[in-house]
This record gives structure tokens, sequence and C-alpha cells, in this order.
């Protein structure tokens, strides 16, 4: 099976999780004080587009590659993670940590499959944050909300990619790292 429902449940989970954690970051400040305050769907939703990709195509190509060379990969949600990420949002923090889920892959030895597998998902971001770079300098005559969401996911992805390819501990980045020492 490609992806399991309990998958699909985790990713729905996450996907829910960072549109509310991005929400206040991707939303107009209100003018109106005396307004009582409600949930913002259109913020809620516009987070979701804007961030959500990034995340879960990211894991995704994890799964896949990692599946491609012949590995048992699934998706696990990572609570701690998005109750970090919630609880910074709550306190709002300057900053934001979230790390919602990874990719588990059973029995993997390091090798250069390893950083193949771990350079797949921030390859992801590469593409989706040079996309959306390309689109935007080269695209005529974009409608103001496609501008707004491909710079959000320019800017989401830039982030995601860099942070991601940190050679350290447990990013994405040590293990492309580890992978390129054992070639030689």
């Amino acid at each position: 099976m490609l992806i399991s429902l309990l998958e699909i449940l985790y990713m729905s989970i996450t996907i829910l999780v960072i549109g509310y954690i991005f929400m206040s970051f991707l939303k107009v400040p209100d003018t109106d004080y005396f307004k009582k305050k409600r949930f913002d769907w259109k913020a809620f939703k516009l987070a979701i587009l804007v961030a959500a990709p990034g995340v879960i195509l990211h894991e995704l190509a994890h799964k896949f590659v990692a599946m491609g060379f012949g590995y048992s990969a699934t998706f696990e949600i990572f609570f701690f993670g998005l109750f970090l990420g919630l609880f910074l949002k709550w306190i709002k923090s300057p900053f934001l940590i979230i790390a919602p889920g990874a990719v588990v892959i059973p029995a993997m030895t390091i090798g250069w499959q390893t950083g193949i597998i771990a350079f797949a998902g921030p390859f992801v971001n590469l593409v989706l944050w040079l996309g959306s770079w390309l689109i935007l300098n080269r695209a005529r005559h974009l409608k103001r909300n496609t501008a707004i969401i491909l710079l959000l996911t320019q800017k989401i992805n830039m982030i995601l990619f860099i942070f991601n390819m940190i050679p350290l501990g447990p990013f994405d980045g040590a293990k492309v790292l580890q992978g390129i020492i054992s070639l030689f």
C-alpha cells in the first residue's frame, strides 16, 4: 500500500495544525478593535494553501524515494513537535519551531541511499521555492492574490530548504552529509 489510512489521518491532522499555526502570520491585521474576535477561516485556508504543501510534499518525497529503494517507509506524526509549534503560537513567540512529523524507515543503514532519501524532502522545498520565484519574476499579469500566494510559498519553502539542509543532528542536511561521506 502506498499510503495507509493512518498516514492519511496523520497528514490531515498535520495540515490542520500547520494551517492554524501559520494563520496568524498570514492574515491582514484587523483595524476594528471593538469587533468581536472570531476564527478567521480565510487566513486559515490561506495558511493551509501556502504552508502545508511544503511540509507534506517534503515528507512524501522522503517516503516515496525510500520506497523506490525498496525500504518500508511510514509517515508518523510527531505530537511533541506539533504541540511545541502550537505553544509558541499561543505565547506569541517571535520565532517558530515546528516539527510536525517524519518518515520512519526501519532497518535502514547509513550510505549513499540515505543521503538521497534525506535530500528528497529539501529538494521538493527547493523546487517549490525556485518555482515560485521563477513564476513571480517571469509572469506578466498575475492577479494580486496569486502573487501573494506565490510570494508566501517562495518564502516558506526557502526557509524550509535552508533549515532542513543544516548539517547537524536530526536535520536532513546531516544525513545528506553522511551519505556523501559514505561515498568516499
